[in-house]
């Protein structure tokens, strides 16, 4: 069955005199010319057959029988075809955008120029186009317009709300040819080939980062500015992204969504889930080329290499401390400033970290999850269990530079090193 394409006549029927008309006139002038099979066509037969045809709903794709255009607006797949018959077509001798229309190819234009005529007077915000401004307008005011009608999520345009239902309904129309990733969005698509290619076409023009996502250089340039436009109204966090701190807020909420199906783990982040279940499987995708080491994100191998370079890119400005996590760093501070958020709710004992508030919890639970398999020792620590199997294996990794002194641990050397003073 050969496809009918739309003439330049056929345009022109769609387009003339519909203001106001219903669907189903539209459809009746479009059939009565482009199907007719003699030159006076049966109207009530038209008629008929504009009755039998349901009429699109608000959420019909339009699509193009020549090329795989879609659109949900009408007035676009009506401006679309327009380039397919015989009509001026405007190019654009930058690169390959065509429009049938002369406004917008200047409007387009000044994407090469770099011109943005339009500004917002709250923020920084400059556009192109004063339509862009008025969706702009709405992120100041908080109106949201649009709302799903399955969960809570509102938004600002129809289009994203038309993507938005496709999380609940599933559906995910692009596809990787090279591996498994599917997506609900064609520009997500392209994104992520670049994966495959290894193209990353945004650099900073301070360090050496190079990433896939204009938006995340952007917020990357944030790290050398040091701005932090997101504060949380609870506690003293500060970062650059809103979704971390709405993340950030739900520790304070105590909400945790995700949950493992195996253990009690539960956590904020779903790709937090995704790293704890390799635990369960074993999985540790990232190994040391030097060493034994693996481990099951990728940041944790980057810092494991320092080890091996002796790079400590964090030290103290107090004392000789050096380290090579910010994070380190942060909790080494609080030595010097003697702070200790942390306390135990059944004797005196206060600590810098929550993870030894934790560990000392197991004094009063009497819990010792970590026992040897040679003898019938038992702790509390897993670090404590692996110097203790030193005793068993005969490794002594710390020796005296003045004599032939070996021990089992550094603490052993340090007091052993005060007989030579």
């Amino acid at each position: 069955m050969r496809k009918k394409i739309l003439t330049q006549k056929s345009v022109n029927i769609l387009t003339k005199n519909t203001s106001g008309a219903s669907t189903k006139d539209i459809l009746a002038k479009h059939i009565s010319y482009s199907h007719k099979t003699q030159k006076n066509s049966d109207t009530t037969a038209v008629r008929t057959q504009v009755e039998q045809t349901p009429i699109p709903q608000l959420t019909e794709i339009f699509n193009c029988d020549i090329c795989e255009f879609k659109t949900s607006q009408k007035g676009r797949i009506l401006a679309h075809l327009k380039a397919h018959v015989a009509e001026q077509v405007y190019c654009c001798n930058n690169c390959d955008y065509k429009s049938v229309k002369k406004d917008s190819l200047q409007t387009h234009m000044k994407i090469h120029t770099g011109e943005k005529p339009f500004t917002c007077n709250i923020c920084e915000y400059k556009c192109i186009q004063k339509s862009s401004l008025q969706k702009h307008m709405k992120i100041h005011t908080g109106e949201k317009p649009f709302s799903c009608n399955i969960c809570e999520y509102k938004c600002i345009q129809k289009s994203h709300l038309q993507k938005h239902m496709k999380i609940h309904t599933g559906e995910k129309p692009f596809s990787c040819n090279i591996c498994e990733y599917k997506c609900i969005e064609k520009s997500n698509l392209q994104r992520h080939m670049k994966i495959h290619t290894g193209e990353k076409p945004f650099s900073c023009r301070i360090c050496k980062y190079q990433c896939i996502h204009k938006s995340n250089l952007w917020y990357h340039m944030k790290i050398h500015t040091e701005e932090k436009p997101f504060s949380c109204n609870v506690c003293e966090y500060k970062c650059i992204q809103k979704s971390n701190l709405q993340r950030h807020m739900k520790i304070h909420t105590g909400e945790k969504r995700f949950s493992c199906n195996i253990c009690e783990y539960k956590c904020i982040k779903k790709r937090d889930l995704q790293r704890h279940m390799k635990i369960h499987t074993g999985e540790n995708p990232f190994s040391c080329n030097i060493c034994e080491y693996k481990c099951i994100k990728k940041d944790r191998l980057q810092r494991h290499m320092k080890i091996h370079t002796g790079e400590k890119p964090f030290s103290c400005h107090i004392c000789k401390y050096q380290c090579i996590q910010k994070s380190n760093l942060q909790t080494h501070m609080k030595i010097h400033t003697g702070e200790k958020p942390f306390s135990c709710h059944i004797c005196k004992y206060q600590c810098i970290q929550k993870s030894n508030l934790q560990t000392h919890m197991k004094i009063h639970t009497g819990e010792k999850p970590f026992s040897c398999n040679i003898c019938e020792y038992k702790c509390i620590r897993k670090d404590v269990l692996q110097t203790h199997m030193r005793i068993h294996t005969g490794e002594k990794p710390f020796s005296c530079n003045i004599c032939e002194y070996k021990c089992i641990t550094k603490s052993s050397l340090q007091t052993h090193m005060k007989t030579h003073t």
